[in-house]
Formats: structure tokens, C-alpha cells, sequence
């Protein structure tokens, strides 16, 4: 997608520093991915074409080779403020075909500094796998852990897990705290770590504060992507009320760094 990168960097001016290299192998996934990395979620249009939004937000045109070229539109009614393409020296009328919002995943996670007053080490409570999508979770000892891939024996290790069949970062491993869990009780919910479907349940880490920092499991370097919020498909495999009581509490999607086994009873440590 030409251009996304400069619309982005106009749109986010210098909150979130210097943006990654922009080239044709950009996709839409490695920006959703990105930004929620960020704390932040790429919102699609329903309407684009007819879509009005006091603020910035970024239209997808087609170009004349096929590709989608990038602008920046702005007000009611819309209009274009950025054209890194020239999209608009064409001559043909602009048709916006997908139009795209940045916006927070949650107002608290922007207002708190990531890290500040959380815990940084704790221990990992359990260790889990499954070999297929959908398949119950079983728990075992230890589990070795390979870059790009995950945790031998799991569904995401082989790219059959239900999300990230085409990689991706943050499906290499997944944590979720036991403290997260247990207080599910307290809203008449019960959700077993099995059926939580996490890779690693921890006690006594805030594992919010892990998005975008490297940390040890065990020896095992990892680094957290994004937040694992739960989802519809969760709910469906469990109960009505898991969506809603795991709302930021579900844990933490990393990517596996070094290779090494983890295990119940390790460590676990932000490196910064």
C-alpha cells in the first residue's frame, strides 16, 4: 500500500517516534500489528465513500497498476489533505474504496505509563499446549520454545492455531495471569486455566506492562507484542461473560526470541 506510512506519520505526528521503513511488502496486518503494539487498533470504515470525520483518517484508492495508494482525508465532508502518491494528479475522480481510523484500544492504557508501579518478575503457574485449533488445552512440565514458531507440541508452533495461520508477530506464545483468572469469580465467572487457552499462566507479574519490552521466561528471551484480548471465538469455546470479565486482563501475545525449554517454576523477568 503506497503512501500508508506517510499518511500514519501525519496522523501520529511524533507521538509514537519514528515509524518503521515503508515498502511494498507493508500489509495491513503488519500495521494493525504495529499500532496495537502501541495500544492502538486500525479501525475499518463500513462507508467509506460516504464516510465524514472531523479528524484525520486514511482512504484507500486504487491505483492504475491495481495497487491501493494511500491518502489522508480530513473533515465534514471529507476531504484530501495528503496525497503521497498523487492520487489526485490522475485526472480521474477519486474513489475511495476502504477507508481506515486510528484509534485506542482503551483510554486507560493510554493514560498509564507502561511499567510505572507494575510488577516486573513473577513465576510461571503452568505451562500449556494443544496440538489443534479448538482442541482442550492439556498442561505440561516444560515445553521447548523455538523462534518463529512456539512451543513444540502446540497448534501455533505448526501455523494451525485458529488466528495467525500466515505468521505474524505475536502468535508465538501467549501468557495470562492466574490473579486475572481468579478474579473472574468475583463476577460469577469461572474459567479454568485450561479453558483460557493460554500457552503460560503466571502469578505476581503485571504482564500488561510487558507490550514492548523484552523479558525472560526462564532462559527463554521473549519479547510482548500486544495485549491477548479475548475475543467472540473464546467466549463461544467457554461461557457467555468471559468477553466482557477479560476485557485487558487477557493476557499477553509474545514472540519467542531464543530458543530454550520453559517450566512450571521458572522465572519470569522484564530484561529492561
Amino acid at each position: 500500500m503506497n503512501g500508508f506510512k506517510e499518511c500514519l506519520e501525519v496522523m501520529l505526528g511524533d507521538v509514537l517516534g519514528t515509524l518503521p521503513e515503508s515498502d511494498s511488502d507493508r500489509s495491513l496486518m503488519f500495521w494493525r500489528q504495529w499500532l496495537s503494539e502501541r495500544h492502538l487498533g486500525l479501525v475499518q470504515v463500513a462507508e467509506p465513500r460516504e464516510f465524514e470525520w472531523a479528524g484525520h483518517w486514511i482512504g484507500l484508492v486504487r491505483g492504475e497498476g491495481g495497487e491501493l495508494d494511500a491518502v489522508l482525508m480530513f473533515g465534514v465532508p471529507s476531504g484530501i489533505v495528503l496525497d503521497p502518491i498523487g492520487v489526485s494528479a490522475r485526472g480521474a475522480p477519486t474513489a475511495i474504496e476502504a477507508g481506515f481510523v486510528v484509534a485506542p484500544l482503551g483510554a486507560s492504557l493510554l493514560r498509564e505509563p507502561s511499567g510505572v508501579g507494575a510488577s516486573l518478575s513473577g513465576e510461571v503457574q503452568a505451562v500449556l499446549t494443544a496440538p489443534e485449533a479448538t482442541v482442550p488445552l492439556v498442561r505440561v512440565p516444560s515445553a521447548r520454545a523455538r523462534p518463529g514458531r512456539g512451543l513444540d507440541g502446540d497448534r501455533y508452533a505448526e501455523r494451525r492455531g485458529t488466528f495467525g495461520a500466515g505468521g505474524g508477530n505475536g502468535y508465538d506464545l501467549t501468557l495470562i495471569e492466574a490473579e486475572a483468572l481468579e478474579d473472574l469469580a468475583s463476577l460469577d465467572v469461572e474459567l479454568s486455566w485450561e479453558e483460557a487457552r493460554r500457552n503460560v499462566v503466571t502469578r505476581g507479574i503485571d504482564l500488561n506492562a510487558l507490550v514492548g519490552r523484552r523479558f525472560l521466561v526462564g532462559d527463554v528471551e521473549c519479547v510482548g507484542r500486544r495485549l491477548a484480548e479475548p475475543c467472540a471465538h473464546l467466549e463461544r469455546l467457554t461461557r457467555t461473560g468471559v468477553l466482557r470479565a477479560l476485557i485487558h486482563r487477557g493476557g499477553l501475545r509474545a514472540d519467542v526470541v531464543g530458543e530454550g525449554v520453559l517450566a512450571v517454576g521458572d522465572a519470569v523477568r522484564a530484561l529492561d
